[in-house]
């Protein structure tokens, strides 16, 4: 059985594995503004940056679920 320190310590481990890889990504998308080298419009960065942060909202509201759940009462 695991117990709480290992689930926290492999919680910390891949957060931080990947919250890195997230910050890097989107380090490696902002090499494409480089106007010289790329073609794009202001609506295709919107509709980027839209996305991007539709999904940071829908994963953050995934640590938030047992908040909601315990507010709901009868």
């Amino acid at each position: 059985m695991v117990n709480y320190e290992e689930k926290r310590e492999r919680f910390r481990r891949l957060a931080s594995q990947r919250t890195n890889n997230v910050l890097k990504s989107i380090q490696i998308l902002g090499n494409c503004s480089n106007k010289s080298t790329y073609n794009y419009t202001s609506e295709e960065v919107n509709k980027i940056f839209t996305e991007i942060e539709r999904k940071l909202r829908d994963t953050k509201q995934q640590f938030n679920v047992d908040k909601l759940k315990m507010e709901f009462k009868l």
